[in-house]
């Protein structure tokens, strides 16, 4: 498979599904991108409805750049002498172009897509680390980052610095499988592509063209309500997934999940269900015509910081798993990631054996590593909604040794979801034993004001301190820890950045707490 670098328009349109506009056999498109400012001579501009502004006012500037078309709603204004597409929802048309463009990479690929609101990191590295341990080639597309099927890094990303999404955008996205692909064809076996995929995602038609072979819920809880509204529409958005895939694997403890798998719009032939508790028998069934597979883990036991082990029963394999990351999510995370690998065709030993070796996610309950004679210790990790927030202290306390404080520093993202702002303090003030409260990617929003409908569901009695610069929060809470305190970075996980109304800049926190520690808690000598 070779990189495009031109193609017919009327060709382009047909293979992506448009209605080709008469004689542009002879036009030869070069590019096709939705941003005016990467626009050359010879691109196709898809002018998209954007969250702040229209896509269509680029137009002209697109044009000057020298784009041959446009695809555009049919009551967009479009220069003279240059050809206009007309399509109603212009996202949907930029995902089938780029797919298009790149030659539907996929077709070369096996997807697994894995969403919800919480764990889709977790269970999409837990999988492509099975995979990888039974020898089979995996690439890896989320939030930590995209990894090629050779296991190093891929460079393709969003040009945009303050967006960090999990899924990209389709001109990145369908760059990344052919990518994929490209190096697929040095293997005799076909590969695998492990996707998070978000509502955003889904409801913004980025994985319009895609068909999935295996699609794995997680769980839903409230979060980005700013954009779906109710979550009716939330639920309907993640629906989208499994209406476009094969075989279908759903964490059946939650309620969302379990409606999932009897709602008549979704079209998976086989479903894994997954449940933690052991009143589920783990049979085969029908349902409306599709096969059913009830899987639990029973005898589970959380073995504090060493981790979980369980005992995964299914109609077609039985193991004991034990996995290093602890926590009650990690039995259903490794759950999925196991149930998932078996429908891959992965042996029950391998998974066993690779489970044992996953040493976990970057920034999901990260340990950071500082001298023994510090005392206390930190832990960096990505929970931003009150649901996974609960789930991290929850799994803190289980694991604390009598009379240790958990110090929880936590903010919220600007440009964001406001009504959890709120629910998050109230979980803070009700686990969290002192609580700082801070900033977390404002973006354009002002963090004074985000931080104020943060307190609004603060318990006044809770011992909590606001310092609004992330930087010198994170220096106090390191400075003023006691011996046998547990202090917990919530928020940004693996990021390395900081995104304010100025853009995107370096901030680790990993080294502000070494740097904080070794200048607060020195060796003492002697």
């Amino acid at each position: 498979m070779s990189e495009k670098t031109s193609i017919s328009l009327a060709t382009l349109c047909v293979q992506a599904g448009l209605s080709p506009p008469p004689l542009t056999e002879h036009i030869n498109v070069l590019g096709v991108t939705s941003d005016s400012r990467r626009v050359s001579q010879g691109y196709l501009f898809v002018a998209i409805d954007g969250f702040h502004t229209d896509g269509a006012k680029y137009i002209p500037e697109a044009v000057a750049r020298g784009a041959v078309a446009v695809v555009a709603h049919s009551h967009a204004s479009v220069p003279t002498g240059v050809i206009h597409i007309p399509h109603e929802e212009p996202r949907l048309a930029l995902a089938l172009l780029c797919d298009a463009w790149h030659g539907h990479p996929a077709k070369g690929l096996t997807l697994v897509g894995v969403t919800g609101t919480n764990g889709k990191t977790s269970v999409s590295a837990m999988l492509a680390h099975i995979l990888k341990c039974a020898g089979m080639p995996v690439g890896l597309i989320g939030t930590v980052g995209i990894v090629g099927l050779s296991g190093q890094p891929l460079g393709i990303r969003s040009q945009n610095e303050v967006a960090n999404m999990t899924t990209p955008d389709p001109e990145e996205l369908y760059a990344i499988l052919a990518a994929m692909a490209r190096e697929g064809e040095r293997y005799s076996e076909r590969p695998v592509v492990v996707m998070e995929v978000t509502s955003h995602a889904l409801l913004l038609h980025k994985t319009a063209p895609l068909a999935f072979d295996r699609a794995v819920f997680t769980n839903l809880t409230p979060e980005h309500l700013d954009m779906h509204g109710t979550m009716e529409d939330y639920y309907a958005a993640k629906r989208r997934l499994f209406t476009s895939c094969r075989t279908a694997v759903v964490n059946a403890d939650d309620p969302f999940g379990e409606r999932l798998i009897s709602d008549p719009a979704t079209s998976a032939e086989t479903w894994y269900i997954c449940h933690t508790s052991p009143m589920y028998q783990c049979v085969d069934t029908h349902h409306a015509g599709r096969c059913c597979n009830r899987v639990y883990a029973g005898q589970i036991k959380l073995m504090g910081s060493e981790g979980i082990e369980y005992r995964l029963m299914s109609p077609r394999a039985r193991l004991r798993v034990t996995c290093p990351v602890p926590g009650s999510f990690t039995v259903t995370n490794s759950m999925e990631a196991a149930v998932t690998a078996l429908s891959l065709g992965v042996s029950p030993a391998c998974i066993k054996e690779a489970l044992q070796t996953f040493s976990g996610v970057p920034g999901r309950m990260e340990r950071v590593p500082l001298a023994e004679h510090v005392g206390f210790s930190v832990f960096l990790d990505y929970a931003h909604t009150p649901d996974a927030l609960e789930n991290l202290l929850t799994t803190a306390k289980r694991f604390r040794r009598r009379g240790e404080r958990i110090v929880l520093l936590f903010g919220c993202g600007g440009d964001r979801d406001p009504q959890k702002r709120p629910l998050m303090a109230a979980v803070a003030s009700q686990l969290a034993d002192a609580v700082i409260v801070t900033s977390d990617n404002s973006r354009t929003e002002d963090p004074l004001s985000i931080i104020e409908n943060i307190l609004v569901g603060m318990d006044p009695t809770c011992n909590h301190v606001v310092i609004p610069d992330r930087r010198e929060a994170i220096r106090y809470a390191v400075r003023y820890a006691r011996r046998g305190d547990m202090i917990l970075l919530a928020g940004k996980g693996h990021e390395t950045y900081e995104i304010d109304k100025n853009g995107r800049h370096p901030f680790s926190e990993r080294e502000l707490v070494i740097e904080a520690a070794e200048r607060y808690h020195p060796k003492q000598h002697g």
